[in-house]
């Protein structure tokens, strides 16, 4: 049986120490996550990442200032075994962002027409201990010590 391979994206966006994560409104089981998404046929990881976190977030302000590194995940699914490659990106916003905000994703990955609605807010590196959905923390560290510099 063959391996589906699948490229991901990965936005930690920070503002000062403070990383933004999201919830899902309505599908708070799903667990506390960060802007990701699918490469579509054809895009760059740096072209994906960015339209992702405009869809999922709402922000155009934003900085690009490192590629950290690619995590790669073997899943289990109920169709077999699927390669997952993520790439993961740092941005950062000018102070100017909200502190909370909501916003409707309106490209789900699984295809729907559903809007689906994030809860924005902002987790403070040197205060907290910050877990995230889906193994998205991978790098958190590395970022964490990139902003300590």
């Amino acid at each position: 049986m063959t391996m589906k391979n699948q490229n991901k994206v990965v936005a930690y966006i920070t503002r000062g120490t403070k990383l933004l994560v999201f919830d899902h409104a309505n599908f708070p089981e799903v667990g506390t996550q960060v802007p990701a998404g699918t490469i579509e046929d054809g895009e760059t990881p740096t072209f994906a990442v960015m339209r992702e976190v405009f869809e999922e977030t709402g922000l155009n302000k934003l900085y690009l200032r490192d590629f950290l590194g690619m995590q790669t995940l073997v899943l289990e699914k109920p169709e077999g075994k699927m390669l997952i490659n993520r790439h993961y990106y740092h941005f950062e916003v000018p102070d100017d962002v909200p502190d909370t905000w909501a916003h409707y994703e309106t490209k789900p990955s699984d295809g729907s027409f559903d809007l689906i609605l994030f809860n924005f807010r902002w987790v403070d590196f040197s205060k907290d201990n910050i877990t995230l959905a889906g193994k998205q923390d991978f790098f958190l560290r590395l970022l964490g010590n990139k902003l300590k510099k």
